[in-house]
């Protein structure tokens, strides 16, 4: 199979940097435990292809990317795009010493980066699946999209267009995909990733960009169909915007059996904001690490987790059964 090479940080670990966030455990993507491969569809030009990606040596050595099937120059070069954004490759190395430095604990483990989807409307709709609902519930949800809405290619699926999903009716999608009451969110949201922003549509370019404030992208995230305070703050940290946090029932949780905080749930959420204030820009990476090290105790290493096992019980609730 065709293979070609996608330079990486000198710190990157593949291992620890895609098993890093819950929606490495969302289809279509595929952790293989035992070759420490990652595995899904990915568009470009000339139609979907399957792509696996492993590095075969330590922190630092290039991605070896296997696709199904031949591809041009130009399609190489977008492959190693959406790779880039899945794996946060191109976050400086200095927001990592950065980091590092406002929260020592994770330089020893070298922990910074967080995987997320090769495109905002991916994460979008994998956050819009993961509120108010079990975690199991999210994985079938997703894993029904990409199988009905998706393209099959190789063993795996695409994440379905907004185009595809803009045209889908709302009841299909409750139907088939099990999405319950999102389903005409779901559809809204599509529909509005089709259209300018001069239109009142979502430019994944303004919400990126650097120079766009953040308290202009979260009141811009506040008005779509289906956004909701954690579900905007979750996007953001998505969007590389850190200083937020998506506090829900495992924030309280979190709050109570690791940092000894007492308290009803309010009094709680604020004390959470209060906590990781200190941490800045970098909050959500130290809340977020402090999370998944306890689900890790549980279960071990996230490396370690088969996606329909383990990994669908990632959550405190699921992984003290």
């Amino acid at each position: 199979m065709p293979r070609f090479s996608v330079p990486v940080p000198a710190d990157f670990r593949l291992w620890r940097d895609c098993c890093s966030y819950g929606y490495f455990l969302l289809a279509p993507n595929t952790w293989d435990v035992d070759t420490q491969t990652l595995t899904r569809g990915l568009r470009v030009a000339s139609g979907p292809v399957s792509v696996s990606v492993s590095q075969e040596h330590g922190a630092g050595e290039p991605l070896r990317v296997t696709t199904d099937r031949a591809v041009a120059a130009a399609e190489r070069a977008d492959i190693s795009r959406q790779l880039t954004r899945m794996l946060r490759l191109d976050e400086p190395r200095d927001l990592m010493r950065e980091f590092h430095k406002a929260d020592p604990r994770w330089k020893r483990v070298g922990r910074g980066r967080l995987f997320r989807s090769p495109t905002m409307f991916e994460d979008v709709i994998k956050t819009v699946t993961s509120c108010n609902v079990t975690w199991p519930s999210t994985v079938v949800m997703n894993r029904r999209l990409c199988e009905v809405l998706g393209e099959a290619v190789g063993d795996t699926h695409t994440f379905p267009t907004p185009a595809k999903i803009a045209r889908t009716r709302p009841a299909t999608l409750r139907a088939r995909c099990r999405v319950g009451y999102r389903d005409a969110r779901i559809v809204e949201l599509a529909r509005l990733f089709m259209l300018p922003r001069s239109r009142g549509g979502v430019e994944p370019v303004w919400f990126e960009h650097p120079a766009t404030p953040d308290d202009a992208v979260h009141d811009a995230l506040l008005e779509l169909p289906g956004i909701g305070p954690y579900a905007a703050a979750n996007i953001m940290q998505l969007l590389g915007r850190y200083t937020r946090l998506p506090l829900d029932t495992e924030s309280v949780r979190h709050g109570r059996t690791v940092l000894g905080m007492k308290g009803e749930t309010k009094a709680m959420m604020k004390r959470m904001h209060e906590h990781y204030r200190p941490f800045g820009v970098h909050a959500f990476r130290s809340y977020w690490f402090e999370l998944w090290e306890f689900y890790e105790r549980k279960h071990g290493p996230a490396h370690t987790w088969e996606r329909d096992s383990t990994g669908k019980m990632f959550t405190a609730a699921l992984l003290s059964k």
